[in-house]
Order: structure tokens, then C-alpha cells, then sequence
């Protein structure tokens, strides 16, 4: 039975099993890209809407603060971050995720991890404060003129 406190969790379920899928047909080795397609490959094929590589602009009140990239923006409100990692997630991944969540003012979100012999997969869920996002977010925000490849 779905957890009613843990936010859009049918919908979460829907990606892991969706990830699941994609990491059981796939090959280790691959570079990130090439699961983050088969991903959204699988989650249209499950109905979900999901943007590759959606950008928002993000802004502290009125100044532009830059462009963030989520790998997978699924329905308009789970964020869904993708590594092919031979080691496990750590802090750093995680803390990533909650940097997205607060920059979107997100409740919910997605860590998974195909560089495993098996998935690996978190949901994380936000904060309870989004202070101090505007700091956090910078290292992983592209401006015009960057050509930095941000993971």
C-alpha cells in the first residue's frame, strides 16, 4: 500500500519500476546520457510526461540567477536526477536532489543510480526549509557562454 505521507508516491513508484525496467535491459558501462533516454523512453511508454534535460530559469526576486538542467521533470512535479556511478550515491548526489527540490519549491524527487549491479535508487523529499537554496544552487546552474558539462 502506497505511503499517503510521501508525496506523489504512486507516481514515484511508476519511475522505479519504469528504472527498474531500463536497468534489467541495459548493460553497465554506459554513460549517464544513454540511461537517462532509455528512461524516458520507458516512462512515455508508462503515460508519464517527462521533459529530458528540462531547463528552468531560475531567479533570486527579479535578477537572473541562471539555467538549471533536471534530467527528468515527470509530470510537472517529481525530479528525477540519473548517474551511472560504479560507486554508490553519496552526500554530495543527495544533496544535489534537495538543491533541485528547494530551487523548484519541489516536494518530491528521484536519485537512481544505473552504474550498480543493481539499481540504485533514493526518494528524497524536500526540506522543511528552502533557506539558503539561492547559495547551494549556484554550482550546478549553466549560464550562456559556460560549455561545462554539469552531472
Amino acid at each position: 500500500m502506497a505511503d499517503s505521507s510521501i508525496p506523489h508516491t504512486n507516481i514515484t513508484y511508476r519511475i522505479i519500476g519504469a528504472a527498474m525496467r531500463v536497468h534489467r535491459r541495459t548493460t553497465r558501462g554506459l554513460r549517464e546520457k544513454h540511461y537517462q533516454t532509455a528512461l524516458t523512453a520507458e516512462l512515455l511508454k508508462d503515460g508519464l510526461t517527462c521533459p529530458e534535460e528540462h531547463h528552468v530559469e531560475l531567479y533570486d526576486g527579479i535578477v537572473w540567477m541562471g539555467r538549471l538542467y533536471l534530467d527528468h521533470w515527470v509530470n510537472d512535479c517529481v525530479v528525477v536526477e540519473t548517474k551511472a556511478f560504479a560507486h554508490a550515491l553519496g552526500d554530495r548526489e543527495l544533496g544535489q536532489v534537495i538543491t533541485y527540490l528547494a530551487a523548484l519549491n519541489a516536494k518530491v524527487g528521484l536519485l537512481l543510480n544505473f552504474g550498480r549491479p543493481s539499481l540504485e535508487y533514493r526518494r528524497v523529499l524536500a526540506a522543511t526549509s528552502r533557506e539558503g537554496w539561492q547559495s547551494r544552487v549556484t554550482q550546478y546552474l549553466w549560464h550562456p557562454g559556460e560549455n561545462t558539462n554539469v552531472t
